[in-house]
């Protein structure tokens, strides 16, 4: 199962084996490779269909599969490159290719012979995971338009490539308008209160910038830190309006970054392609692959937890209020939110920084899911990567045979999307001929990077976000399906696919963990017991306030997408959902729409509630490890054998209870959240 690292002479993106050739791959490679993959792929896929026998799962189901297989490993590093050291050359490379990608795939989905021979082999009798494939592909041929009348099916595709165009125009405009924007300050008082390590880089950027003072860039880690620990309320509203009005009509950058057209064009095609296929709104067709019934199971969901979480929002909110001793804005959220709870629970985030250096946490991550999972993780000689501080590890069973293999990237740095994510780099298929092939990760964070001696140093929450997506990246290679359209995530509805990240979550909440993960990075002593029962204490600190700002954001996307039609006023929607669930105004410039990238770049379109639907799934799984034994082996071999391991080969809800032993409580949430029910 080993995934050798081979040498790449001509275009290093078409090897057919081995890890992708970073070193090597550059913008002029990518269009021809897609080129000559989609050319073959036709070609291939003419030969069988083109043939006199009746079509088989060995004949043709495998066939495709591998088809799939091949252009998945010749996109996937194009894709992620663009992602973690974008270029001008890489973008338009990249975008190119997006709509040959969903030109191809539309074609692929309308295509009625191939449509009808799965249909023909679904027919019969088929092993399991093929015939979760078979019926998982048969409904996506529909929801591709292979059923419409010939002008509507050109009609369908044609909205298809312009949504994939648009899609990568609203995520390219939020990069570039994001890293346009400075702000330069003068004098130690401007910058009081910010951790060291911010106002060492502020400092180091205006430098190399050849300007005195601080300079201020618009990348995530940098907006937190300020909107959390500046005294200086001027700087905190600076950053705020930045951030919130990145990439719209509002923001002091470049128009041309102005994603406001881009979002009506992208909610008008989604509407138009839902009708031609028969649904209501796009909200019902998003639904058809999701665990979701229906549009008003979902509000109800999301309405019902906004009536439980958002007194107690409101209530968190006047208490905040009462201590900073004043009315506040939301770039007054954070700052006296940290200077309350430090007072309250005797803890801050820079504190609690020094105790977790970043491989430390790494190293306590591994050791937690490696007792919890019976595996190993080793860091190996690295392959070729795309940046000097990426680490490759493999993941081995406790007797050193490999399952596969993940690239980690924590830091942010410029040219990298913000966020952090887990992608596939390979997924696992055991039909290549060469043998079973073992799945590959992208495990991508923005963390502050390293500064001088000092290592990057993490917050709690981003030691969560370490394990959270970790928990993506375990539920990626821990797959047993061999075949690669319904292994790992795959196959996976998008409202439970973040049940594993959310389930890792819990650990670093633990003492037994937290002495895993921490270790002051000068003296190497871990968190101390009595502030780790502070930090444990602050657990559900404004979990009110917290969750009201998800459902703001589940609840924006859902009704969007359900209610929408020409010349529906966009802001004027979210400023209702911000009626029924925020307990702060915001001001008339905030744009948030515009730099909503998870549903206007992403695959959150009409999904964004799966957070809490996921959070749910979770919070009930955890309590079975906090009745059976946080490490109990004989509850983890059952969440793998029902969660992790099967992909999407099975109903989420049926293997939900085979773990479970019933279908989730929804109770599980709210007590989660510390919030009555």
């Amino acid at each position: 199962m080993s995934q050798p690292v081979t040498a790449a002479p001509g275009n290093p993106l078409l090897e057919p084996a081995g890890l992708p050739c970073f070193d090597l791959i550059r913008a002029e490679h990518v269009e021809p490779a897609i080129d000559t993959v989609l050319a073959d792929n036709r070609a291939r896929l003419a030969g069988l269909l083109d043939g006199d026998a009746e079509p088989t799962v060995d004949s043709l189901v495998v066939e495709l599969e591998r088809m799939s297989h091949r252009l998945s490993r010749v996109w996937s590093p194009v894709s992620h490159l663009n992602a973690v050291c974008s270029t001008p050359e890489l973008r338009k490379a990249h975008n190119a290719c997006l709509l040959k990608l969903s030109e191809y795939a539309t074609e692929l989905g309308q295509n009625r012979r191939l449509f009808e021979a799965l249909e023909r082999i679904a027919a019969g009798d088929c092993e399991a995971p093929v015939r979760a494939l078979l019926d998982k592909a048969l409904r996506d041929f529909r929801l591709a338009g292979v059923d419409l009348p010939e002008a509507e099916r050109a009609r369908f595709a044609t909205l298809t490539q312009r949504l994939s165009r648009l899609q990568a125009e609203f995520d390219q405009n939020l990069l570039d308008s994001a890293e346009s924007w400075h702000h330069d300050v003068s004098g130690d008082d401007a910058v009081a209160g910010l951790p060291a390590t911010v106002r060492n880089r502020a400092a180091r950027t205006a430098r190399e910038a050849g300007v005195d003072g601080y300079r201020f860039t618009l990348d995530a880690p940098t907006y937190t830190a300020v909107l959390t620990h500046a005294d200086d309320r001027d700087l905190r509203e600076a950053l705020y309006r930045a951030w919130l009005t990145r990439a719209s009509d509002q923001s002091p950058h470049d128009p041309r970054f102005d994603n406001s057209t881009r979002i009506d064009e992208i909610l008008t095609a989604r509407h138009e392609l839902a009708s031609l296929l028969g649904f209501a709104n796009f909200a019902e067709l998003s639904l058809a692959k999701k665990m979701a019934k229906n549009t008003d199971e979902v509000l109800e969901f999301l309405h019902t937890l906004a009536k439980h979480c958002r007194p107690a929002a409101a209530k968190e909110l006047q208490t905040l209020r009462e201590f900073a001793g004043s009315e506040l804005a939301p770039w007054d959220l954070a700052y006296h939110a940290e200077r309350l709870r430090r007072e309250r629970f005797e803890i801050d985030d820079e504190t609690l920084r020094s105790y977790f250096p970043a491989q430390r946490a790494m190293d306590g991550l591994f050791r937690v899911t490696e007792r919890l999972f019976d595996i190993r993780i080793v860091a190996t000689d690295p392959p070729p990567v795309w940046h000097p501080d990426v680490v490759y590890y493999r993941v081995e069973t406790a007797d050193g045979d490999e399952l596969g293999a993940f690239y980690a990237d924590l830091y942010a740095r410029g040219g990298k999307r913000g966020g952090a994510w887990m992608d596939e780099c390979i997924i696992r298929s055991g039909l290549e001929p060469g043998g079973t092939v073992a799945p590959v990760a992208y495990f991508c964070c923005n963390f502050p990077p390293p500064d001088g001696d000092t290592p990057s140093l993490l917050s709690h929450p981003e030691v969560l976000t370490l394990f959270h997506e970790f928990g993506h990246t375990l539920h990626h290679l821990l797959t047993r399906v061999d075949w690669p359209s319904v292994a790992g995530i795959n196959g996976v509805p998008w409202d439970a696919v973040e049940l594993p990240s959310q389930f890792l979550e819990n650990y670093p909440w633990s003492h037994e963990v937290i002495a895993m993960v921490s270790g002051h990075y000068q003296t190497g002593e871990p968190l101390p017991d009595a502030l780790f029962e502070r930090l444990q204490a602050s657990r559900t600190f404004h979990a009110g306030l917290a969750a009201v700002r998800q459902l703001e954001f589940a609840l924006f996307d859902f009704r969007l997408h359900t209610e929408y039609r020409p010349g529906l006023d966009v802001l004027a929607l979210l400023d209702e959902v911000r009626a029924e669930v925020a307990v702060l105004d915001v001001p008339a410039y905030n744009r948030f729409p515009h730099s909503f990238a998870h549903i206007f770049g992403g695959g959150y379109a009409a999904g964004y509630y799966s957070y809490k639907w996921a959070e749910l799934l979770a919070a009930d799984a955890w309590e079975a490890f906090v009745a059976e034994g946080m490490f109990n082996r004989d509850t983890a071999r059952r969440y793998v054998d029902n969660i992790l391991a099967v992909g999407g080969t099975r109903d989420i809800m049926e293997a939900f209870r085979a773990f479970r032993g019933r279908a989730p409580d929804p109770g599980a949430l709210l007590r989660h959240l510390g919030i009555a029910a």
